[in-house]
């Protein structure tokens, strides 16, 4: 009997050692997330293999099926297909509509469109569940810090936050809540009512609001900003637009200073048989065989690539971006069919992808046309734009004679942009490569996402359920591929979780969680309600970032009831003091499924979690303490 005690005490001081280490792993970021998440599920699956942990029936609580079962966990899964569903809404560019509703150049009403959707956002997740609230709403807010320059790192974190400040207020809020009112029956006392902490929950929540919306965005990191840089999505491009005779173009009139169907594209020059006309164009009417120089984004230039490939490709630059579809026109022509195939624009779009590249000091390139160079035979690969600091560009782009610094920006298969890599004359730009949007499929992907996630709202299906079937339909459906759909899922979110998880199972295995939780509790000079209650909320608040907030929530229900008793204070009141707590998930990326889906966007590391949600825990302490001294009446 006392080996096994002592057995136990090793296994527990063990898995406490471990988790301080991994802590301190994240948090100083040394060794990558994926490294420190790896070495720690190695080293929990060697000590459970041979210092086993056993049950009353002589089975091994720290096996190996306890410690990778994280990696089924139905929570993860879900979140790994919702990156899938969320992929495939990019790829298609499916909620462009929505998006540009709150497109602005305003710094200041780009703030006031975010603020709003935060504020909507804490009040629905209050009466839904806010995992799919915060999928809809990080493309809107991603077109919101795109058009206002905004970095998109200062508005994710927040996103997140009001999601789960939002869910303390009702009882359908979180599962967290709903847990404490089930462990309240089981142990015999009367459960939690939709709205009876309501109230409270709203004066936590409404102060927490206040720092997430007009503090935190100032000290959060501003890495999109460096990312742009790097991908120089901003930066204006020189394209040209020959217009045939069946181009969609042909009798569109200038109307104030632009072209209805190239809103985004600044017209530099047109050529007209011969004649160079300068702007100003108003009540020019585009004919059949003028040449027109343009300047626009690398996103317009897709945008515009994407819904009608013919504005910027020839014929035959068609049949280089899409081979196969151009041998079966040539088939079809041999057949004397009238029409080509109708999905052209459709499979350019679905088989090339967009990049950068950059013309080197010692390339070949440079004082040689794009026409002497012959890119698109040299390289399979099509220049859509160029794009140059030094000065304006008027002139076709084919004869525009290259320099160093150049940017090119370029349409081919991933093959042809992969095989400049190792060419001397040319640096891929890193980051800069990007898939063509299907615009087609839009419809199709809006419908089966929105779809999915109203089910689960709804309560028809759970979120993993509706989330995987959302996923498969969308591949199947071929609004993204394979490839695309792997891509999606993020190896840092599964490693992390599923090897938390594995430790969130050895503490509570080899009562490591217990242990923390009595001792802290039983600190000396907390006899009074008020500072018990107290002390159990930031303990439960630390405990809920390193376990998950379920866990906590079944873990500290029971002892906070027992001390309510003890102390003859309402359960309630203690009951509550968890719920509460237990949704202080902000210091961690692992505390709560919506930071995992934000960490991705906004490109944080796992300490910007702590900067930015430990300060957020001890407001929250001091608005709880004044909450419970003031409304509870300790």
């Amino acid at each position: 009997m006392t080996f096994i005690f002592e057995s136990t005490a090793f296994h527990m001081w063990f898995v406490l050692i471990l988790m301080s280490w991994a802590a301190v792993s994240f948090v100083r970021e040394k060794l990558p997330i994926e490294v420190t998440s790896v070495s720690l599920l190695t080293m929990l699956l060697l000590f459970g293999q041979f210092f086993p942990v056993l049950d009353a029936n002589g089975r091994n609580l720290l096996d190996a099926m306890s410690l990778l079962s994280g990696f089924a966990n139905p929570a993860l899964i879900a979140v790994l297909a919702l990156l899938v569903m969320g992929q495939a809404i990019i790829q298609t560019d499916a909620l462009r509509a929505v998006t540009k509703i709150f497109m602005t150049s305003d710094r200041r009403w780009a703030w006031v469109s975010i603020i709003s959707i935060l504020v909507l956002i804490m009040v629905l997740s209050a009466f839904m569940n806010n995992t799919p609230l915060v999928i809809l709403a990080i493309p809107i807010l991603q077109a919101l810090a795109a058009s206002a320059q905004l970095s998109e790192s200062r508005i994710m974190i927040p996103l997140s936050f009001a999601a789960i400040l939002g869910g303390m207020t009702t009882l359908v809020g979180s599962s967290t809540n709903m847990l404490v009112s089930t462990t309240m029956i089981e142990l015999g006392h009367n459960p939690l009512g939709f709205f009876d902490f309501f109230v409270p929950g709203a004066m936590m929540a409404g102060v927490g609001l206040v720092y997430v919306v007009f503090i935190l965005p100032r000290f959060l990191p501003d890495r999109s900003s460096l990312t742009q840089q790097l991908v120089g999505q901003e930066r204006e491009f020189i394209a040209e637009l020959d217009v045939a005779l069946e181009s969609k173009l042909v009798g569109m009139e200038c109307v104030d200073g632009s072209f209805p169907a190239l809103p985004d594209l600044k017209v530099r020059l047109i050529q007209r048989s011969g004649h160079l006309i300068l702007p100003p164009f108003e009540g020019y009417i585009i004919e059949p065989g003028d040449i027109m120089i343009v300047a626009a984004t690398r996103d317009a230039l897709s945008e515009l690539l994407s819904k009608h490939p013919g504005f910027l490709l020839s014929e035959e630059e068609k049949k280089i971006m899409s081979p196969s579809v151009a041998q079966v026109e040539e088939k079809t022509e041999d057949e004397d069919e009238i029409s080509p195939t109708p999905d052209l624009e459709e499979k350019v779009a679905e088989t090339r992808i967009l990049a950068e590249v950059m013309i080197t000091p010692a390339s070949r390139m440079t004082e040689m046309s794009l026409e002497q160079v012959g890119f698109h035979r040299q390289f399979g690969a099509i220049v859509l734009g160029i794009q140059r600091r030094a000065r304006v560009v008027r002139r076709r782009l084919g004869r525009i004679r290259l320099e160093a610094g150049d940017v090119l920006l370029v349409a081919g298969s991933r093959g042809a942009i992969d095989s400049m890599r190792g060419n001397q004359d040319l640096i891929v730009l890193s980051g800069s490569k990007r898939e063509l949007s299907v615009p087609k499929k839009a419809p199709l992907a809006a419908g089966i996402m929105f779809g999915a996630i109203g089910l689960a709202a709804m309560g028809v299906m759970s979120i993993p359920v509706a989330a995987i079937t959302g996923s498969i339909l969308l591949i199947a459906t071929d609004c993204l591929n394979i490839r695309q759909a792997t891509r999606a899922i993020d190896r840092k979110i599964f490693l992390l979780v599923g090897s938390m998880l594995g430790l969130s199972q050895a503490l509570q295995v080899t009562g490591g969680a217990g242990f923390i939780a009595e001792t802290l509790l039983n600190i000396p000079f907390v006899e009074t309600p008020f500072a018990m209650a107290s002390l159990l909320f930031i303990v439960v608040a630390v405990c809920t970032n390193v376990l998950s907030n379920n866990a906590c929530a079944i873990l500290f229900t029971p002892i906070a009831l027992s001390l309510a008793v003890n102390l003859g204070v309402d359960p309630f009141i203690f009951a509550v003091t968890i719920v509460f707590a237990a949704n202080c998930s902000f210091a961690s990326p692992i505390g709560y499924q919506t930071n995992l889906l934000v960490m991705g966007p906004g490109h944080y590391r796992f300490r910007d979690f702590m900067k930015a949600g430990v300060p957020l825990v001890v407001i929250l302490w001091f608005a709880y303490m004044a909450v419970a001294k003031l409304y509870f009446g300790l």
